[in-house]
């Protein structure tokens, strides 16, 4: 049995969590499929699945195995597909992941004209602020925003995004207008788990003050709905006000203070073979999500 074939088993196996199950799926004797796992598993070196009388488990190994082998499974599919003159056309699921916010106010629109332009393309998009590992996860595409970790991915630049301090201008009647951070201390904040610790700031230059937010939130949505509600400050990155700043509802605070802006990367796995579904989306995306990254920054130098 050659190595794909090991792993086309494997996948089987633990897709039903069954060695009889995945045999008679494939067409083999219950036999063959567990020769065939206990002599992938001697190769690696590595146990693959917990095997109870009961149950047919996959252990963390195997789970990060999985990820991998799927991978190799449809890249390989591809290039089947493209010897054979079938695969230059964009086709298949292609996995986006994107900040919570970022993602459904930039992402998305880009994602539902893509999917108009390319029929035989489906997404599923994955927005979350928690990091994420593109390939443990078996994404296809990330947009970072932030200084990137290290990491094999090819990152694309899209732009950056500015980090702002805003309130409402009824609240700044009320309470006055700090003028440095330190007056933040007199003021009631907002606060969101973000960017941004929860008790302190930073600032350019290195400066930190210490705040202490009288409304803590886990969104940066329930944060801007707070603030623009009159409640108090907040730090936000300039895509998620930009539009209340131009509108006149919020009002952009400390800009001497302001740290530099942070960048935004599209990342994608590095390899000798992308899917065209793959090099699609990046071909159309990148240039979208750098137009869109460009208008926050001309609306917020324009409110200024």
């Amino acid at each position: 049995m050659d190595r794909l074939d090991e792993v086309s088993v494997f996948l089987a196996v633990a897709e039903l969590g069954s060695f009889a199950q995945a045999a008679r799926r494939l067409g083999r004797s219950p036999a063959v499929v567990t020769r065939a796992i206990a002599d992938l598993e001697s190769r690696l070196g590595v146990r693959l699945f917990n095997r109870t009388t009961r149950a047919v488990n996959l252990t963390d190994i195997g789970h990060r195995f999985r990820v991998g082998a799927q991978r190799v499974l449809a890249d390989f599919d591809e290039i089947e597909r493209e010897a054979a003159g079938e695969g230059n056309a964009p086709r298949g699921e292609l996995s986006v992941t994107a900040p919570i916010l970022f993602g459904r106010l930039h992402v998305l629109p880009i994602i539902t004209d893509f999917l108009a332009q390319y029929p035989d393309v489906s997404v599923r998009l994955i927005v979350t602020d928690r990091p994420t590992d593109l390939v443990e996860e078996g994404l296809d595409v990330a947009i970072r925003i932030g200084v990137l970790r290290d990491s094999s991915a090819i990152a694309t630049s899209i732009g950056s995004l500015p980090s702002v301090v805003v309130a409402t201008p009824d609240y700044l009647a009320r309470r006055g207008t700090p003028r440095t951070p330190a007056d933040l201390a007199s003021h009631d904040i907002v606060a969101f788990g973000g960017l941004w610790g929860l008790e302190r700031w930073t600032f350019a230059g290195g400066m930190s003050v210490g705040i202490k937010p009288r409304l803590t939130v886990t969104t940066a949505e329930a944060a801007i709905d707070a603030a623009r509600a009159g409640f108090g400050i907040t730090r936000m990155l300039g895509y998620q006000v930009a539009d209340p700043i131009a509108e006149g509802s919020l009002v952009r605070l400390l800009r001497d203070y302001e740290v530099e802006p942070w960048p935004v990367h599209l990342l994608y796995p590095s390899g000798p073979h992308q899917a065209p579904k793959l090099r699609a989306f990046v071909d159309f995306a990148v240039p979208r999500l750098r137009q869109r990254t460009d208008r926050v920054a001309q609306v917020l130098a324009q409110a200024a």
